[in-house]
C-alpha cells in the first residue's frame, strides 16, 4: 500500500465530510450529533433491533446503546425487549420520532440538491457515477467471511438462494432431491466447513467444503448475491473456501457445475482449476474441475517458522 494512496483517501475523507456539512453540529439533526441522527434514520418508521444495527453499522454496543437512549429521552424512540426473545432490544419511534425521520430525509435530500447544483450538468453525472463506484468499492471492503452452522438461519438462507437461481437459470429447471446432497454433517470440521460472507450484516455469498476421500475434498453451493457481483468478492470467497480446504488437511479440491454458468466457470479456470474428467454422477454437471491447492503464504510461513524452532 503506497503512501500517495493514503494520501489521498485521507484528502477525500476531508474533502466529503467538508462539503456534504458532516462538520456541521446542526447536520440533519438540530444539534443533535450526527451518529444519533443516523441511527434514528436507520431505526426507520417500522422500527428495528439494536444489535441488527449495530452489524450493519459496524458499532461498538456500548456506543449504540449509548444513542439509544439518548433519543428515548429525546421522546423519539421507545426501547422494549424484542417479542420472541426477551435478550433482544427492539427500538421503535414514536410518532415525534416519525416525524423526525421525514424531516431528516427531506433534509438530506435537500444537502444533496444543493450539492449537485452547484456544478454543471456534465459534472453532475460525472459525479453521481463516481459516487456510484466508491459506493461499490467501500461496500466491498466491508466484507467478512466466516464459518457458520450449516443449520444456521445465513447458511440455510444462501443455500435456498443458489438453489432458487440455478432453478432460474438452468433450462429444464432444478430439483435439489436430484443433486448430490451435502449433509450438515460433512459441513463442519473435521470433516468440512460452511462459509457466508456478509456485508454490514448482510448476505451477500456462501459456500461450502467437505472432505470425500484422504486428502480430496468437494467444493459445493459457492453463491454470490446478484447486487454483490462485479466487486471481486466470488474471487475471496473461493480463496477462503481454498484455505479452509488446506486447513482441514485437503491437497486436492474437486467441484463439478453447470455449462449454464459461465461466469462461474470462468473463475473457476482463473483460479488454477483444470478439467478433468467426470467424478460423479451428479445429472446437472457437465463440468468437472479439480486443483491442487499449495500451500498459503502465511502457512508457508508458518511451516518455516515451525521448523526453525
Amino acid at each position: 500500500m503506497r503512501g500517495d494512496q493514503i494520501a489521498q483517501v485521507r484528502q477525500f475523507n476531508r474533502l466529503v465530510t467538508q462539503r456534504v456539512g458532516a462538520l456541521d453540529d446542526h447536520f440533519l439533526g438540530r444539534g443533535r450529533p450526527l451518529g444519533a441522527s443516523r441511527l434514528l434514520y436507520e431505526i426507520g418508521e417500522r422500527g428495528a433491533d439494536l444489535r441488527e444495527l449495530r452489524q450493519r453499522l459496524g458499532l461498538d454496543a456500548g456506543y449504540v446503546s449509548r444513542l439509544a437512549k439518548a433519543l428515548a429521552k429525546e421522546g423519539l424512540i421507545r426501547v422494549a425487549p424484542g417479542a420472541g426473545d426477551q435478550r433482544l432490544r427492539t427500538a421503535r419511534p414514536t410518532a415525534r420520532g416519525r416525524r423526525e425521520i421525514r424531516e431528516l430525509n427531506d433534509r438530506s435530500d435537500r444537502l444533496a440538491a444543493r450539492l449537485l447544483g452547484a456544478i454543471s450538468p456534465k459534472q453532475r453525472e460525472r459525479l453521481v457515477a463516481a459516487m456510484a463506484e466508491v459506493h461499490s468499492v467501500l461496500r466491498a471492503a466491508g466484507l467478512v467471511i466466516e464459518r457458520v452452522d450449516p443449520a444456521s438461519p445465513a447458511a440455510r438462507w444462501c443455500v435456498a438462494q443458489y438453489f432458487a437461481e440455478l432453478d432460474r437459470r438452468f433450462p429444464a429447471g432444478f430439483d435439489p432431491a436430484d443433486s448430490l446432497p451435502a449433509d450438515d454433517r460433512d459441513l463442519v470440521p473435521p470433516r468440512g466447513a460452511f462459509l457466508v460472507a456478509s456485508i454490514d450484516g448482510e448476505s451477500v455469498a456462501g459456500g461450502c467444503i467437505k472432505t470425500t476421500a484422504p486428502q480430496v475434498g468437494s467444493l459445493k453451493r459457492m453463491w454470490v448475491a446478484d447486487a454483490a457481483r462485479g466487486l471481486g468478492i466470488g474471487r475471496r470467497m473461493l480463496e477462503a473456501l481454498e484455505d479452509r480446504a488446506r486447513g482441514l488437511g485437503i491437497a486436492t479440491l474437486r467441484l463439478e457445475t453447470n455449462k449454464t454458468l459461465q461466469e462461474a466457470i470462468a473463475l473457476y479456470r482463473s483460479a488454477g482449476y483444470r478439467d478433468v474428467a467426470p467424478f460423479n454422477a451428479d445429472p446437472y454437471a457437465t463440468h468437472w474441475f479439480e486443483k491442487r491447492l499449495g500451500r498459503t503464504r502465511t502457512s508457508r510461513a508458518r511451516a518455516r517458522g515451525t521448523a526453525s524452532a
